[in-house]
């Protein structure tokens, strides 16, 4: 078993069924009345690493401090040694793990048994655009793929389950943000 599998069962392990409709419906009321309380803000930020060290990068996710701190890597087609999962690989995650959880989440809400989820994201990249090979290729992902693979309690209606699959995709964030575009503001300090 990987050391990833490993980890993987020791939080599955401590994992507890959570009723998410419980959870939900008072903040669904809370947010009627003080939708300023519903704007959250998700981080992510790299750390102080090896300046030469040009393959390879630490970042800490989110917004408050987890403890957890990752070691990416650079993609093999713009000259990183590809050895770990580069920024493509984590935004394709990013993607998986949203649609995962969001169908758990709609499932749970509505009395859906899953016996099993997967979602796979990939995306191609052409390369030329961000080494400035050809300005005529863009520069990000021209194309992504969510492939959601799931298996319900048997005697769950299918066209039900296609429904629920709907909403989850209606509320998956990160799927959103892709699809219709976000404005980012980047501001440079140079010291």
């Amino acid at each position: 078993m990987t050391q990833a599998k490993t980890c993987a069962k020791l939080v599955d392990s401590e994992a507890k069924v959570v009723d998410i409709k419980s959870r939900q419906d008072p903040l669904r009321e809370r947010y009627k009345v003080a939708p300023e309380e519903a704007l959250i803000t998700d981080r992510g930020r790299t750390l102080e690493g090896e300046l030469d060290d040009t393959a390879h990068i630490w970042v800490a996710p989110g917004s408050q401090d987890y403890g957890i701190e990752w070691k990416l890597g650079v993609h093999r087609a713009v000259g990183g040694l590809h050895d770990l999962p580069n920024p493509g690989d984590i935004l394709c995650t990013a993607l998986a793990v949203c649609m995962d959880s969001v169908i758990r989440m709609v499932a749970n809400r509505h009395g859906v048994v899953l016996e099993d989820l997967e979602v796979d994201v990939t995306g191609d990249v052409d390369v030329r655009g961000t080494l400035v090979v050809s300005r005529d290729v863009r520069v990000g992902f021209q194309r992504m793929r969510c492939d959601i693979r799931v298996k319900p309690k048997t005697g769950t209606e299918s066209a039900f389950v296609e429904r629920l699959l709907k909403v989850a995709e209606h509320s998956c964030v990160n799927l959103d943000t892709l699809r219709k575009g976000v404005e980012v503001e980047v501001t440079h300090h140079i010291e």
